[in-house]
């Protein structure tokens, strides 16, 4: 997953919750109410950046963590079709 702005992202996908970290800052947020199949098209992307900007970024509810926190190993999200 390289990406020049996005260091990491995970997904709960029952909670539908998209967990990101930024680069350089590490810094958390988590987006609220994003579908599974969102997830996937962002996780697809050949550039996470741009595709977070567009299709996220301003488009789901979001928290900020208050400092960065370690990342959590999850298994990839790949949505039913």
């Amino acid at each position: 997953m390289p990406s020049t702005v996005i260091a990491d992202m995970a997904y709960d996908p029952e909670t539908q919750t998209l967990s990101v970290w930024f680069r350089p800052s590490g810094r958390r947020y988590d987006y609220f109410e994003v579908p599974a199949v969102e997830y996937d098209a962002l996780r697809l992307s050949p550039s996470k950046g741009r595709y977070f900007n567009a299709h996220i970024r301003d488009s789901y509810p979001f928290t900020q963590s208050d400092r960065a926190e370690p990342r959590p190993r999850l298994q990839p999200h790949v949505a039913a079709r």
